[in-house]
């Protein structure tokens, strides 16, 4: 087993180490989640927190890691007696992204429990993590039904098994850790609500910092067992502190005061539900807990909404997390109580350390934690200076379409807010797919209604009972039944099969051109395209956008998971030049290829968002029905938005959708309460065109 990086010896990321030891101390703090961009030592610090965790004791030869002085009733491996047990180390499990969900919750031995009425149950990861650390890397890219399983154990401390009438129940309390990139994709908010805290990373922008990154990891990768044991004192001083912190954690008292700044605070920031409440009141109890005090003081209560409460916050998709400090520093000293107002600190926003009152400021020593988390995702700064930039470019006076090929910047615009969005009507893709589970499209799926039977391709997952029953019953005196139990073999199993929906790749062709550089025109169409993306957001969708202007189209975002990274690029999008509409169905074309072979399962619908005008060059509208025509010969599910304004209009998007095989819509129409219908039209046009 190799030797994992100490704790202690990581550098910076503060809030990240005082959120994990929170959780070690108390893992009814609901885990955490850690949001950052690649290579900021998420994986490193979680992986590293397990050597941390104190032993635990357990049942000889139990499964389920039931604790000898108190085992569970219920368990698997039971029923055991009360007893001296054996000392193991905690373990941390690591749940694979692309775990099923037998992986996940363990599972049932249908065939025994059928013909025998036996529950032979094969323990998941769930009960491998009982007691210990379930850690899921990249936790946004895990299925929804995966997370929702994941996170109601955690919430209950027990896992359910249920096949068919038999069920199976044991204990699982861990503590619960994920990470994410923002940039693959969000978490839904009700997902995020369930973990108890929330920190966001980024790399160091200061040199000094890096430059001892980069020392520690190198010494580490050249001696990992003699830069382990160079750490060894600081590891035992804060697995001490652990033990310590847990023991005291029972006698810490949580005033009326504290609770009602809690309460106080979680209004101000209209936070909904009251998950908030309780997880800030276990996380300033513990924060107590950790810096060796008996009462919650009003600094306890600032740090815990600084790691409670910012995920909390987003009122749509596109919201970024974060928290007003000034808003939250005005809410306690208003509500702030008498008996802790004189050593409150956090008034004044400066004390953010730990909260133990050690004189040593060294962030990277074992005790490192406190202070406030970032408030500014690793993509906000960038996100803010482009569009600074975009807004300095000069809108230019020559027309966009004259005929001469416009020079570098020649015609662009400066990029204008998109207006606000609406709901839209629904758009799928025809047919039956097998695409990954979503919202949007007809899919067999492992969730859904149950539609037929089929023998299994490998391992049984959902029983379709009277259809083994059935395939069972003619052979039961071949077999030579002789008692109540049904003879069943592995021949008669049959797999259910399930009607649900799936996500799709929506793929955004908007026309970026000076046909459609009118303000008040590109900001309705930005508006249209952002309506879109939430609903792909709900949908659960993987989101692409090719932009075509001047003389070329180009990837604005290729296909991903972040329907936020296309928002972003969608609102920086500059406009001018001429109409290349063939270039820009020609690149979509090569992207939807090239993620056909990539992901062959998951089928597009392309959204093209323009007027259907199409100039530069000889013939551009013959070759821009040439390329559309590849979309149709190829089944490509399409939806032209015409943006076409004024009195007098040509109807080229309509000619467009034609040749793509697809439908034309209207801004107006787009709206969900304008299009009855919609979904019949597009799911018609392709049909004809197959």
């Amino acid at each position: 087993m190799s030797t994992p990086f100490p704790f202690t010896a990581v550098v910076g990321q503060d809030d990240l180490r005082l959120a994990l030891l929170l959780n070690a101390v108390s893992p009814a703090v609901g885990g955490v989640l850690v949001r950052g961009e690649k290579g900021t030592a998420k994986s490193t610090a979680v992986r590293a927190l397990s050597a941390l965790m104190p032993e635990v004791d357990v049942v000889a030869g139990c499964r389920f890691s039931c604790a000898p002085a108190a085992p569970d009733p219920a368990c698997p491996d039971g029923p055991h007696e009360m007893g001296p047990g054996v000392q193991r180390p905690a373990r941390m499990v690591e749940l694979p992204v692309g775990a099923s969900e037998d992986r996940l919750v363990g599972a049932l031995d249908i065939e025994r429990a059928l013909a025998e009425g036996v529950k032979a149950f094969e323990p998941g990861l769930l009960a491998d993590a009982h007691r210990g650390i379930l850690y899921v890397d990249e936790v946004n890219l895990l299925h929804d039904h995966l997370v929702d399983l994941l996170l109601d154990a955690a919430a209950m401390g027990a896992s359910y098994v249920e096949r068919e009438g038999v069920s199976v129940r044991h204990a699982a309390r861990f503590l619960l850790v994920g990470t994410m990139n923002p940039e693959e994709g969000e978490l839904r908010p009700q997902l995020l609500d369930r973990f108890g805290l929330t920190v966001e990373v980024a790399a160091s922008r200061e040199p000094d910092q890096r430059v001892e990154v980069v020392r520690r990891r190198l010494a580490y990768d050249d001696d990992p067992d003699g830069f382990a044991a160079r750490w060894a004192d600081e590891e035992t001083a804060v697995r001490a502190r652990i033990v310590a912190a847990r023991k005291l954690l029972p006698s810490v008292v949580l005033g009326d005061g504290a609770l009602r700044q809690i309460a106080a605070t979680c209004a101000a920031f209209e936070v909904d539900g009251m998950r908030a409440d309780i997880v800030m009141a276990r996380t300033a109890t513990t924060l107590a807990a950790w810096a060796g005090r008996t009462e919650v003081l009003a600094e306890d209560v600032r740090q815990a909404a600084l790691l409670a409460l910012p995920h909390r916050r987003r009122r749509n998709p596109f919201d970024a997390p974060g928290l007003d400090e000034d808003k939250l520093d005005e809410t306690l000293e208003e509500f702030g109580s008498g008996e802790n107002s004189d050593g409150s600190g956090g008034s004044d926003g400066s004390d953010g350390s730990d909260d133990s009152g050690d004189e040593d400021p060294d962030p990277d020593g074992p005790d490192g934690g406190g202070g406030q988390p970032p408030q500014e995702g690793p993509d906000n700064g960038n996100d803010d200076g482009s569009s600074e930039s975009s807004g300095e470019v000069p809108a230019q006076g020559e027309p966009s379409e004259s005929g001469q090929a416009p020079s570098p910047g020649a015609g662009e615009q400066a990029p204008v807010r998109a207006a606000e969005p609406f709901r839209t009507k629904v758009l799928s893709v025809p047919g039956l797919g097998e695409g990954a589970a979503g919202r949007r499209s007809r899919a067999r799926t492992e969730h859904g209604r149950t539609t037929g039977a089929r023998r299994p391709r490998g391992a049984l997952t959902k029983l379709h009972l009277a259809a083994t029953v059935q395939a069972a019953a003619p052979h039961q005196r071949a077999r030579g039944r002789s008692g109540p139990g049904l003879v069943v073999r592995r021949d008669d199993l049959r797999q259910a099969t399930r009607e649900g929906r799936e996500g799709n790749l929506v793929l955004f062709v908007v026309d970026a051109s000076g046909s459609m550089a009118a303000r008040q025109r590109m900001s309705a169409v930005k508006g249209a395209v952002l309506s879109l993306l939430l609903d792909a957001y709900q949908r659960r969708d993987k989101v692409g956008l090719v932009t075509f202007r001047g003389s070329t189209g180009e990837v604005a975002l290729p296909p991903t998971s972040s329907v936020d990274a296309a928002a972003v690029r969608l609102e920086s999008l500059p406009t001018g030049g001429r109409t290349p509409l063939a270039a820009g169905l020609l690149r979509a074309h090569d992207v939807l290829r090239v993620e056909r072979l990539r992901d062959p399962a998951r089928r597009a619908l392309m959204v093209v968002v323009t007027d259907g005008r199409a100039t530069g060059g000889p013939e551009p509208v013959t070759l821009a029905g040439r390329a559309a025509r590849l979309f149709a010969a190829d089944g490509v599910a399409s939806v032209v938005v015409d943006c076409e304004s004024g009195p007098v209009r040509l109807g080229l998007a309509g000619q467009l959708a034609g040749e793509l095989g697809g439908t034309a819509v209207t801004l107006d129409e787009l709206r969900a309460d304008s299009i009855a219908g919609l979904v019949r039209d597009v799911q018609g046009n392709s049909r004809r065109a197959a």
